[in-house]
């Protein structure tokens, strides 16, 4: 995990739905489910059981999990090979690792 701060991550844990817009400056860590926008100064990481079901903006992310929607970064995307990701994506460095999805 490369955090912006000292402050530990937020993490929405693998029993956790959020439903609505998530807004804020720190990192932040999905491993259940959020479907609503997501704009976040700092950095994502969509693991490997996590599903994000919204449009994105965010300095980078690093995707493991499923993500439907467009996805902007300032910095980079990442979509590793465990990741599904079907959208959009948008940022000044973009790497798609063998065995990935990406629609």
């Amino acid at each position: 995990v490369t955090s912006n701060s000292s402050l530990t991550p937020c993490v929405i844990g693998p029993q956790i739905a959020v439903r609505g817009t998530l807004v804020g400056e720190e990192d932040l860590i999905v491993e259940g489910r959020v479907e609503g926008g997501i704009s976040l100064a700092g950095h994502l990481i969509v693991a490997e059981q996590g599903v994000v079901e919204s449009d994105v903006e965010v300095v980078s992310i690093e995707v493991h999990g499923r993500v439907v929607g467009d996805i902007v970064a300032s910095r980079s995307i990442t979509i590793e090979r465990s990741a599904d990701v079907r959208g959009n994506v948008r940022a000044p460095r973009v790497i798609i690792r063998d065995g990935a999805a990406f629609h």
